[in-house]
């Protein structure tokens, strides 16, 4: 079933002047909203309520509010409590006192906040508590927008048709953007708290422009939305470059069109100019549960969202677990120290990096020495942590060294086929489990001694660089030295091999470098056509086919023709910035030839991948 529309008038009436009331916030929700609109409705003027958003020095404010509050007969909102952790105390010193305090019968205190471990949990209990979770799916959000509006308010407007279209277009939007969260990485890299506050603002922006202008000045309209309202949200530039494409579908001409359809299906359109139980039947007779079709996303990605549950849901339990193994067989300390075992023997030996360097040394035309050097040493640093730490949980499991929280830590990972955290900080960035990491960490290792071995590689695994983006400014620094050009005139050109494969590869190209190892989600390459193509059925990843980076100087950039690919490390998409200034994660943009426009690859969330789960 789907989540009834919020009610604060059934929660209010379990209220009183002693009993609070609560809204436990989650990500995308503000009631703030609906708390004005609920006061206006209860006839409780601007001046007889008042709020505060809590967070330093607000303490006092807040103090002087409750009194006056509960003197007056007032409504007092306290907002964001737990950004005020050292005032909990005093909060529920407040709420004990108006059961013995003369406060105002109209007084009402109101409080929201996160889950916090430090909030006051007699608070919790004397106050009646309400949440309001986003809707889940597109129907239920269209509902709530709607069923929160008056009746009138769909005739707003000099031009009440346009008005109407164009609010639909927002309320679309508005879903979709908030619903495309559930589909984790390949939906939005970072998970931006859109809340209700941002479509009311475009909303208002839209009445304006459309009393003031006889034609509707879309594109200023899209600006606001996607650059500004919601736009001021979001951090990451792929995600900004998506939500900039998404309004496109929403705010337009066609808009006003009444058989113009928002995805392929055709079941999605603005429903012809009517009232407003109309637009709520024709809402609710939209599929409950929409295929990743309206989202621009393909199939797969409910796959995707149904595999990252179970991951969660199977590290929740696993985290929870006794440590205590009941019955027969062996000891959990017998199972470390067995797994120790094989690891050890697993683990690759130490680069001897003082002699490498005498063969491999620094030169002026050959970048890729220093690039070699430099992933040794991070390699080894990794190798170093792994061999110290394994021989101390093994003292500490056989009670010759006291076991520390680091250790505990490890152990419990290990047990649980994981990667010890202590690894994984000074590691590469790796999304599997313990087994296939281990195997991946011999894998980049046979790679670079090759490369000791028989010299500089012909054809390079991307993926066996700690840090790729060293990899890809030596090819261009080889480059520039070798034709004497600067080397920030230059970019890569990205030729495509796909009837070549890495083992056919006897030479190094004359200029840039060969490169294979990365995989597609969301899209798959068509060995036929040469192009991009929609991913067949239950295919998560395919193999992207072996690139040749070329550097060239001032090149022009394609406008059309090719889709500009983000490529990650990792799955997770998301990463920080370093103090190299390069992202832990995203590593380049590469193109890729396509005959269908750019925008449908960058609704459908298609990046490239270094390394995959397993």
């Amino acid at each position: 079933g789907e989540y009834p529309t919020f009610n604060l008038m059934d929660s209010y009436k379990d209220s009183k002047e002693t009993i609070p009331l609560i809204f436990i916030l989650s990500a995308g929700s503000d009631p703030m909203g609906d708390w004005e609109k609920f006061a206006d409705l209860k006839g409780v003027v601007k001046t007889k309520r008042e709020s505060v958003s809590l967070g330093q020095g607000q303490e006092k404010r807040a103090d002087e509010m409750i009194r006056r509050g509960k003197e007056n007969g007032m409504w007092v909102l306290l907002q964001n409590c737990h950004f005020a952790k050292s005032w909990m105390p005093k909060l529920e010193q407040v709420v004990e006192s108006l059961a013995d305090s003369n406060a105002h019968r109209d007084f009402r205190l109101w409080l929201t906040s996160m889950p916090a471990d430090y909030f006051p949990v007699s608070v919790l209990q004397t106050s009646v508590k309400m949440t309001i979770e986003p809707p889940s799916g597109i129907r239920a959000n269209l509902t709530r927008t709607f069923a929160n509006m008056e009746p009138t308010e769909l005739a707003k407007t000099k031009a009440p048709k346009k008005y109407q279209k164009l609010l639909y277009g927002f309320a679309f939007f508005h879903a979709i953007v908030q619903d495309r969260r559930k589909f984790g990485p390949i939906g939005w890299n970072i998970q931006y708290e859109f809340n209700n506050e941002d479509l009311k603002v475009c909303i208002k922006q839209m009445e304006y422009f459309i009393d003031q202008y006889e034609d509707v000045p879309f594109k200023d309209l899209k600006f606001l939305a996607a650059e500004i309202n919601y736009g001021g949200r979001v951090t990451d530039d792929k995600d900004s470059r998506l939500i900039q494409v998404i309004v496109e579908d929403y705010i337009n001409p066609k808009l006003f069109d009444d058989d113009y359809s928002f995805s392929a299906s055709g079941l999605y359109k603005a429903p012809p100019f009517s009232d407003r139980d109309a637009l709520l039947k024709f809402t609710s007779e939209l599929p409950q549960n929409p295929n990743p079709e309206v989202f621009g996303l393909h199939e797969n990605a409910e796959i995707l969202t149904a595999q990252a549950s179970t991951r969660e849901l199977l590290e929740t339990i696993l985290g929870i677990q006794p440590r205590e193994v009941a019955g027969g067989g062996k000891t959990r300390e017998e199972v470390i120290l067995d797994l120790v075992a094989y690891l050890e023997k697993n683990t690759p030996k130490l680069f001897p990096i003082s002699e490498i360097s005498k063969q491999y040394q620094t030169q002026y035309t050959e970048s890729m020495n220093t690039v070699l050097i430099q992933e040794l040493i991070r390699y080894n640093k990794l190798i170093d942590v792994m061999v110290e730490t394994m021989k101390q949980l093994k003292k500490a499991l056989k009670g010759e060294e006291v076991m520390s929280e680091e250790l505990e830590q490890m152990e419990k990972m290990l047990f649980n086929n994981m990667v010890p955290e202590i690894w994984s900080e000074r590691g590469f960035l790796s999304l599997k489990p313990l087994m296939s990491w281990i195997k991946d960490l011999n894998d980049r290792v046979k790679f670079l001694n090759k490369w000791i071995d028989n010299g500089t590689p012909s054809v390079f695994w991307i993926s066996g660089f700690f840090f790729p983006q060293a990899f890809l400014t030596g090819t261009l620094q080889n480059f520039a030295r070798k034709y004497q050009i600067a080397i920030d005139k230059l970019s890569f050109q990205f030729i495509i091999h796909d009837t070549l494969t890495p083992e056919m590869i006897k030479q190094k190209p004359e200029d840039g470098c060969y490169v294979y190892g990365m995989s597609f989600e969301g899209a798959r390459w068509d060995y036929d056509a040469h192009v991009l193509a929609e991913s067949l059925p239950k295919e998560l990843y395919t193999p992207i086919p072996m690139l040749q980076f070329l550097p060239i100087s001032d090149r022009k950039v394609p406008t059309s023709g090719i889709y500009s690919c983000p490529v990650y490390k990792v799955l997770t998409r998301t990463g920080t910035l370093s103090t190299t200034g390069h992202s832990t994660n995203f590593v380049i943009f590469i193109e890729i030839p396509t005959n269908v426009p750019e925008t449908k690859w960058i609704k459908a969330g298609v990046a490239g991948f270094l390394a995959l789960r397993y």
